[in-house]
């Protein structure tokens, strides 16, 4: 326990800062950060248990892939406005870009087929699918309710709902890939990411570890690209003004 006392101080300190910062620029909402850094804390002392006896069963990652999955989907459905119909479009959308991602790391041989590799590789993609499916979705509603002058004019010239939103479909896609893709572009100059600095540490050598990362890093690109796509499309047929995405 007494090893605990210094990353719990750590932790206490951070959101403290965090928390008197946002106040003090009265951001909604502040106390989401540290909440967040709790249930993420519970969270990933809850997995590390679970995963001792996980990495060597592919049925067993199996399984905790689609929890992570149900979870990720459930989240930024919520992000979007939950209804159950939104839910499944997420959800389809997520899993044709993650399938197809990595399907492609597996069957081209860049990474070993694994319960290891698996695992590692599905939970980082899932959950950057997760984020870049929220963004172009809020996006998407946001370009919408501030433009909606223009989809009408669109209407008046008797356009689709679909080609109505069009442009700001596109814009939606690719502003939800920005942070994913400035990340790509400076990696190894701004930042080591996680997977890499977490295979060196595991004992990977730096090549290998370099290896994993941009197969990650592509993959991750992929599979949010498919998805951001295609839910788009899926949310595009707009025919009334939505709500401004708070």
């Amino acid at each position: 326990m007494e090893s605990l006392f210094p990353l719990v101080v750590a932790l206490v300190a951070l959101m403290a800062v965090t928390v008197a910062v946002l106040g003090v620029a009265r951001v909604p909402r502040r106390w989401a950060p540290p909440w967040a850094v709790l249930r993420g804390a519970v969270q990933l002392a809850v997995i590390a248990l679970v995963l001792r006896g996980v990495l060597t069963n592919g049925w067993w990652v199996a399984a905790a892939l689609a929890v992570m999955f149900t979870v990720a989907a459930s989240t930024s459905t919520r992000r979007l406005g939950f209804s159950w119909h939104r839910l499944a479009v997420v959800s389809g959308a997520m899993v044709v870009g993650v399938v197809v991602a990595v399907g492609i790391a597996f069957v081209t041989g860049a990474l070993a087929f694994t319960p290891r590799y698996a695992l590692a590789l599905g939970g980082i993609i899932v959950g950057n699918s997760m984020s870049i499916a929220t963004l172009a979705g809020r996006r998407l509603f946001l370009g919408v309710h501030d433009r909606w002058d223009e989809v009408e004019g669109w209407f008046a010239l008797g356009a689709t709902p679909l080609t109505a939103t069009a442009v700001i479909r596109r814009e939606a896609a690719f502003e939800a890939l920005v942070p994913t893709i400035d990340q790509t572009r400076t990696t190894g100059l701004v930042t080591l990411p996680g997977a890499f600095v977490g295979s060196i540490f595991g004992g990977a050598s730096p090549l290998d570890a370099g290896r994993f990362q941009i197969v990650v890093l592509a993959c991750v690109l992929t599979a949010g690209s498919i998805t951001a796509v295609l839910l788009l499309r899926a949310l595009g047929p707009v025919r009334t003004k939505p709500v401004r995405p708070s």
